[in-house]
C-alpha cells in the first residue's frame, strides 16, 4: 500500500473524548448520537482530509483490499449523497490519468457537486434514472457502486425486503452497463444478499464475496457485497 493510501485508510490519531451535555429540549438519543459523532475517529479523519462523510473510508478500505478502482475507469455511484464515495472514486479514477475516466453520482436528495464528477439529483428508482445515468456515462461503466439504503421501519422483515429491492435494482442496472471484467459493489444488511441473488451473480462474476470494512460500525449489521470480473 502506498503512503497516500495508508494515510487515507488510517482513521486518525487517538484524541481526547469529547463530552456532550444534554441540552434543554434535546432528546437523550440525539445527545448520544452527537457524542458518538464527535468522538468517531473516522468522522474526525474525514473532516481532516476533506471527505464529506465517514463512509468514504468504507470504500477506501474495500478498494485497498481488492484494488478494483483503477485509473481511467468509468464509475457509477448510486445513492451518492453527500458525496464521500464520489470523492474517493474521482481521486482514484483520475489518478495518473487526469482527464481520463468518468464518475457519475446520483441521489434523490440535494447534494453539492463534486469536482471532477457528474452529479445527478434523481431517485434511482425513478424509471427515467437509469437512462440519465447511461447518457452521463456514455453508455457503459467499469464499476457500479451502490451505498443505497432504504429508510427503516423498525420491522426487520419489511426492512430487509426494502433493502434487497434496492440491491436488486442496482444489480439489474449493473448488468446493463458493465463492461467485461467490471465490478459491482452494494451495501446489504443482516444476512447479506439472498441466496437466489448470490447464485445469479456467481454466474455473471468471477468472484462474489461479503466484506465488512473496519469503518463500518461494530454494532451495524451492514456488509458490502463485492463482485468482480463481470462476464
Amino acid at each position: 500500500m502506498s503512503g497516500g493510501r495508508r494515510d487515507e485508510a488510517r482513521a486518525g490519531a487517538r484524541t481526547q473524548a469529547v463530552r456532550v451535555k444534554t441540552a434543554k429540549g434535546r432528546k437523550i438519543s440525539s445527545t448520544l448520537w452527537l457524542r458518538r459523532q464527535l468522538n468517531d475517529p473516522y468522522v474526525i479523519e474525514a473532516q481532516r482530509q476533506g471527505y464529506r462523510s465517514r463512509a468514504a473510508f468504507k470504500l477506501i478500505q474495500l478498494d485497498d483490499k481488492l484494488r478494483f478502482l483503477k485509473p481511467g475507469m468509468k464509475v457509477a455511484d448510486l445513492g451518492a449523497a453527500p458525496g464521500g464515495w464520489t470523492q474517493v472514486a474521482v481521486k482514484r479514477v483520475h489518478a495518473e490519468t487526469p482527464g481520463r475516466g468518468r464518475v457519475v453520482g446520483i441521489d434523490l436528495i440535494p447534494w453539492e457537486p463534486v469536482p471532477g464528477a457528474v452529479c445527478l439529483e434523481r431517485d434511482f428508482m425513478d424509471p427515467l434514472a437509469p437512462g440519465l445515468l447511461k447518457d452521463a456515462l456514455d453508455g457503459t461503466a467499469d464499476a457500479v457502486l451502490s451505498d443505497m439504503a432504504a429508510n427503516t421501519t423498525g420491522h426487520a422483515g419489511a426492512d430487509h425486503l426494502r433493502i434487497m429491492a434496492l440491491v436488486e435494482a442496482a444489480y439489474q442496472f449493473a448488468q446493463e452497463v458493465l463492461t467485461p471484467g467490471g465490478v459491482f459493489v452494494a451495501k446489504v444488511f443482516q444476512g447479506g444478499a439472498e441466496h437466489g441473488l448470490l447464485a445469479a451473480m456467481k454466474l455473471r462474476f468471477q468472484s462474489v464475496r461479503h466484506i465488512k470494512p473496519a469503518a463500518s460500525r461494530k454494532e451495524s449489521s451492514e456488509l458490502y457485497l463485492v463482485a468482480t470480473g463481470f462476464r
